[in-house]
């Protein structure tokens, strides 16, 4: 019997795609977070160097990847990890629809997550019966809670969540025995000040945790930072413990990144120089957008991080959606992420810059489809 899983919410904007591709100057996607830049020059020669790859991987990573992984946290958060609180996944995206398969969550229990919340929180709920409960008030997280997911910066909104308002979330979780996950994938990419010059908070912060990460786990992702979105790499950290049941269901299972991968990744994270050369590119590109944008009548909410501009007209969101196609821009509409995006698009930074500007010049001129 197949799961009652949700609609995959792209499906919808099959007709919009349709309606924008019309456009005489072609399509301006900016509906979905993919990179469009090259990946790093030291990280492919990593991947090349590493393809004798003839025996199986290790599940929990090699021990040089796992050092690299507490390395990065010292060096860009100021936390202090053991290579047993570090753990390699095969991209963010796995990890999160399966963690409260591996917690043993099931039935009665429930999962929280944003109120504007990447679809994928709720779909591991789903997978495992649990009630999904999209809530930002800790105080209204209720006795049953088992699993609670933080997003900062946010996807789609861009909200960055404060130390105070992090450390109050820990403290519920720990409160109500639930493993606390904050994911955090677009921690190097901040806008506004302190974040332009240093990453967004890690809820793995001492600040937050105290002097123990227990319950607490951080998810981060080299696909923004590093245009690694096909290599899937990515990495959980915190609760050593945690991470061991984890693993232990992860090598029954085979769940191995790839040992070119695991290389690959040991490179890019110890080298900032190509992180820094991409925020400069993602913040030409989100500079010119957001003006289009608000010159064109929109307001721009939250977006103080991340690869999106949480963009309303005050209006419900497909009409809006609509409205952008018969410009040739496609975006994804605020309803993908729940009910508090009804009125808002979510508006990716990820073309180029040649698409960028076409869809800014668009927004300026106000052109319709031709023949409109």
């Amino acid at each position: 019997m197949a799961l009652d899983l949700p609609d995959f919410p792209w499906d919808q904007l099959v007709p919009y795609k349709t309606r924008a591709a019309g456009h005489e100057g072609g399509i301006v996607d900016l509906s979905v977070g993919s990179p469009v830049d090259p990946t790093p020059a030291v990280v492919r020669t990593a991947l090349a160097e590493a393809t004798d790859a003839h025996a199986y991987p290790q599940v929990a990573g090699t021990p040089a990847l796992r050092q690299a992984i507490a390395d990065w946290y010292g060096r860009r958060h100021g936390v202090t990890l053991t290579e047993e609180q570090t753990l390699p996944t095969i991209g963010s995206k796995e990890f999160i629809a399966g963690l409260a398969l591996w917690l043993g969550i099931g039935r009665g229990d429930t999962v929280v997550f944003p109120a504007a919340a990447y679809p994928t929180y709720e779909l591991g709920a789903a997978l495992v019966g649990a009630t999904a409960l999209a809530s930002d008030d800790p105080a209204a997280w209720p006795v049953g809670t088992k699993l609670v997911w933080l997003n900062s910066p946010g996807n789609p909104d861009g909200r960055v969540l404060s130390i105070e308002e992090l450390r109050l979330a820990v403290a519920r979780a720990r409160e109500l025995g639930a493993v606390i996950v904050g994911d955090e994938c677009y921690a190097e990419l901040g806008w506004e000040p302190p974040y332009d010059t240093q990453p967004t908070p890690t809820i793995l912060d001492a600040r937050v945790v105290g002097d123990s990460v227990d319950g607490v786990l951080s998810v981060y992702s080299l696909s923004k930072q590093s245009n690694l979105a096909g290599y899937r790499a990515a990495f959980v950290a915190g609760d050593a413990a945690v991470l061991a049941d984890v693993l232990a269901v992860r090598k029954h299972t085979g769940m191995m990144p790839p040992l070119p991968v695991q290389q690959a990744m040991v490179v890019a994270l110890a080298d900032t120089a190509h992180v820094q050369q991409q925020k400069a590119r993602y913040r030409a590109r989100r500079g010119m957008l957001r003006r289009a944008l608000e010159g064109a009548g929109f307001r721009v909410d939250h977006s103080e991080a991340g690869l999106y501009l949480w963009a309303t007209r005050g209006e419900p969101a497909l009409d809006t959606v609509a409205w952008l196609a018969d410009r040739g821009i496609l975006v994804a509409p605020g309803t993908f992420y729940g009910a508090a995006g009804g009125q808002h698009v979510r508006v990716a930074l990820t073309a180029t810059d040649e698409r960028i500007a076409a869809a800014a010049q668009r927004l300026t001129s106000g052109r319709r489809l031709a023949g409109d």
